[in-house]
């Protein structure tokens, strides 16, 4: 074992301890998986990531470094906050992107991040799956949630990576009511969004500081599970949403309302056509980790 540079992060906030906490291994060089793995598990944290050189077909490309990134039980190809809050810890270590933006390698291949100030902002990866879900799964979903069909106002899969089914209800009040029962969802990720007024009505005026609520479930080690903010769920959403003109092409998310969290996730279209995901960090631990 040494020591190793660590931070732990607290990703989608400004405020310490208001959004999803990430631990990040600065340097994970000579570590094996079973090592990360077993890390990240003893973390007791949704996300752990380490810090490594780019591969030389990454560094070809203009990747700054690469990333690999564990929950528990599992290693991830891609997650959102993971991405902005190991950025956000590079950057503070002193790292040096090599041209306007960062660039991120991992499991999905590059990831472009923006720098807007003291916010990152990632580029959505592609979906690997879109287009609506199976009947049988939104009657499923609707059961679990405790909501009728009539309840969800649209869906699709947001698969970029994490296996996400996206369903939209009527309104964001009702998205603070789910008491999700694990037993019916059981196996599946499921993302879910409601507006801060009329479905379908884009560019409206809202009264808050947030157009949708947003709250993200999967099975866990005692049931189902809540993710306090979720990047790739929300970079998925924005995909759909915008795309199906349920959304304008910028706007503000909040989630982990009903964890006691103020995450804020901050969407918008380029005139590319490309989608950037952002959010505060702050980094809520600072030190070095014996591994």
């Amino acid at each position: 074992m040494q020591q190793r540079p660590f931070k732990q992060v607290d990703v989608f906030t400004a405020t310490p301890y208001r959004g999803n906490p990430l631990a990040v291994v600065l340097d994970g060089s000579g570590l094996s998986t079973a090592e990360m793995q077993h890390f990240t598990n003893w973390t007791n944290l949704s996300e752990c990531t380490f810090l490594l050189p780019p591969t030389p077909e990454g560094a070809a490309k203009g990747a700054d470094y690469r990333v690999r990134i564990f929950c528990p039980g599992r290693e991830l190809p891609f997650a959102g906050h993971p991405t902005l809050g190991s950025c956000h810890a590079w950057l503070e270590a002193g790292g040096v992107p090599r041209g306007e933006h960062v660039v991120q390698e991992c499991g999905v291949g590059l990831v472009k991040i923006r720098r807007d100030g003291g916010r990152l902002a990632f580029a959505a990866p592609p979906l690997i799956k879109s287009g609506p879900l199976d009947e049988a799964d939104v009657q499923l979903i609707a059961r679990g949630l405790g909501v009728t069909r009539e309840d969800i106002a649209a869906h699709a899969w947001c698969d970029n990576g994490p296996n996400w089914r996206g369903v939209m209800l009527r309104s964001a009040e009702q998205v603070l009511a789910l008491r999700p029962d694990a037993t019916i969802l059981d196996g599946l990720d499921v993302g879910v969004v409601g507006p801060r007024g009329k479905v379908g009505v884009v560019g409206r005026q809202d009264t808050g500081d947030t157009q949708f609520e947003v709250r993200a479930f999967f099975p866990g080690n005692n049931g189902m599970a809540e993710d306090p903010v979720t990047g790739s769920l929300n970079a998925a959403l924005a995909q759909w949403l915008i795309g199906a003109g349920l959304a304008p092409e910028r706007y503000v998310a909040a989630q982990g309302t009903v964890l006691a969290r103020r995450g804020r996730v901050h969407i918008e279209r380029d005139r590319d056509g490309t989608i950037w995901v952002g959010g505060d960090s702050v980094t809520c631990i600072d030190g070095r980790v014996l591994l």
